[in-house]
Formats: C-alpha cells, structure tokens, sequence
C-alpha cells in the first residue's frame, strides 16, 4: 500500500486549538464498519451506544512536563552562556542513581530526547536547563534530532521536571511563548489519568468525564483501567512511501491480572472490548493470545498495525481524528476498513468536526 492512500484534505480551521468549555460536548461520528455506514452523534451518546456487560478499556498513564527549555554552556567559562535548546524527553534509558555532592542530594538519570537544533549537540555538549540545578550532557547521537543525555538533578529528577518542564502540545496546537504553561495543561490530562509517564495525552480519553463514567457503570458497562505510556512511537512521522516498510518505536505498557481478568470475562461472556484510543489497541492487541484472551502483562511494544492486522483482543473502538499519513490513521483504516475510513474522515470535514487531541472523535463497532 501507498502512503498516498491515506492522505486527506484537511482545512487548518478544523484544527482545533483550544478543548470545549465540556469535555463531554464533543460531536461523535458512529461508523458501523461491515455495513460502511455513519451517523453523526455526540459524545454524551456514548453510553446508550453501548450495551450491559460490555466493557471498556482506558488508559490512565498520565502527562508529564517533558519539555525542557536550556542553554548550551561551557565549564571552562563560568557563568557563560550558550545558544538556546530545547529538549523533549522521550523514555529512560536504565534506573537511575542517587549520589551526593558538596553534601547535597543529586539524582542521575539517562533519556533518550529529542533535541533542538540537532545539529550543534554533539557527544560532550552541556546543558544547563531552568536555574542551574539541572544539567545534561550530551553522550550519544542517535539519529536526526534524537540524542541520548546523562542528567544530574539537584534532589530528585522527577521532581525537578515538574517544577521546570513545560506542557509537551503537539506542534499543531500553537501557543505564544507568554501562554506557554510550566505545567500540563489541565484540559491535557483525562480525567482518570493516574500513572505518571507519557509525553503526550491518551486524546480518546479527554472528552470523558466522571459523569459519563458513571452513567456508563449504572448501564451496566464495564470500566477497565490499564497503562500504556504514549510515546514517541505514537507520533512517529511515516517517511517511506510503501506502508508496511515502517517501523515504530518501542512504548511500554502494563495490564494488570485484575483487569486481564475482567476482559477475558466479558469476551467468554460474548460481550464487545472497547478499546479507547489507539493506544489501549496496541497494548491489548500486544497481550492478545489466538483465542482472543488477553495476558496480564508488563512490556514493551514495538506492535504497528495498518491495513490487513487481525484484531484479537478488541470489538470496537473510539478514537479521535487523526492525521493524513500518519501510524494512527493506519491503524483506524485496519479496523474500521480504509476506504470507508477515508470516506467518513471526508464526511467529518464537510460536517466541519474539529480534529486531532482536543477535538471531536469516532466511534467506530
């Protein structure tokens, strides 16, 4: 398959680059994908979509602050600076260790980041990043704009990145630099988010709200929790022309003996899985054994799906618009069929839904 076969006009307009005073006040476009048909519906629809003993599975990794804005600097010339750079922290690479210096507490960790401009961090470059107390150095290129950075933080790293780190928006969401947050942007976190770990938000999530939750339970729906860290593997851009040549990156993610328990149930039962959002696909789709049961599980998942997977472990699945070309799209195409993807995503344009994380979403069964 071609690239070109994914590729959609989209006016920037639909963008959306704010979230709804609600979250649940979001427009839903139903696709029933064996019949090739749709219907525009809204959010707060969902639970009469669905029936008692089905179950949904959403993912409560939560957003951290993992972008870094720095300096370059040199210890042979105290106090002076270098040019601006920008790092955005990607996933760790091994535990990290504590240690103590001129009797004060440091912590050493290692990440892989993406880093801004790439080209003038080369191995032995030094980062100061906020007011000094956390630096990097630059060990490794990986490629491109990827770099693999030792950092020491004075006390602890983790907490040090929230008090310093900046909202990780994608880049279509524009922000001037006086609006940027030093923290997540609250309307950026799903309401359930719990595990902290992900540099980008579970989009599918964000239009719940704890009264659709509960109106879901008292439907007699199910609600399962599990953990899949978005990362980069998530926006990863396509750059080859055929389809299957790509690969992602590895993302982690664990499901818990409780919920592994709680879907296989339902699908013995002869319920739907409900996925919620592309992620909670990948990582049930990765605990997916042939008789369609799930395993409880702690790992990572390098697991690309697009035109022509055989889903196992899921019956239906709501998700936001996503991006022409794009891993995500792939992925939606493979279950809800490409041409009848491409044609709703068409319908959503004419019918002016809002796209990408803070817009409308789809559900597709």
């Amino acid at each position: 398959m071609h690239i070109d076969d994914f590729d959609f006009e989209l006016p920037p307009e639909l963008i959306a680059q704010e979230p709804l005073a609600e979250r649940d006040r979001s427009r839903m476009l139903v696709v029933r994908c064996a019949a090739a048909t749709w219907e525009d519906d809204h959010f707060r629809q969902l639970p009469s979509r669905l029936d008692p003993g089905d179950v949904i599975v959403i993912n409560n990794t939560r957003v951290f602050p993992a972008r870094l804005l720095g300096h370059r600097i040199h210890p042979e010339m105290t106090g002076l600076r270098g040019a601006a750079v920008e790092t955005f922290l990607l996933v760790p690479d091994g535990p990290s260790e504590k240690f103590e210096k001129d009797g004060q507490p440091f912590e050493r960790v290692v990440w892989e980041v993406l880093a801004r401009p790439g080209r003038a961090l080369r191995p032995g470059s030094q980062i100061e990043f906020g007011d000094g107390r956390l630096r990097g150095e630059v060990v490794e290129i990986i490629d491109e704009g990827r770099r693999r950075i030792i950092f020491e933080a004075k006390g602890g790293f983790d907490q040090l990145v929230d008090e310093i780190g900046q909202t990780p928006l994608p880049p279509y969401i524009k922000r001037d630099a006086s609006e940027t947050s030093r923290l997540v942007e609250p309307r950026y976190q799903t309401v359930y988010a719990r595990e902290r770990g992900a540099i980008a938000a579970p989009t599918a999530g964000l239009h719940f709200t704890p009264e659709v939750l509960a109106q879901l339970r008292e439907n007699g729906v199910g609600i399962v929790e599990i953990t899949h860290h978005v990362g980069y593997a998530t926006f990863q851009p396509i750059r080859v022309e055929q389809v299957e040549e790509h690969r992602i990156d590895a993302e982690s993610y664990e499901i818990l003996p409780a919920a592994a328990d709680q879907i296989n149930r339902a699908r013995a039962a002869g319920n739907r899985i409900v996925a919620i959002g592309t992620t909670s696909v990948r990582a049930l789709e990765s605990a997916s054994n042939p008789d369609r049961t799930v395993r409880a599980e702690r790992r990572q998942t390098e697991l690309y799906i697009y035109p022509g997977y055989q889903f196992r472990a899921i019956d239906a699945l709501l998700t936001n618009f996503h991006l022409p070309k794009s891993s995500l799209l792939m992925l939606v195409s493979a279950f809800g069929g490409r041409e009848t993807v491409i044609n709703s995503y068409q319908h959503a344009v004419e019918s002016r839904y809002r796209f990408y994380s803070y817009g409308d979403c789809m559900l597709l069964i």
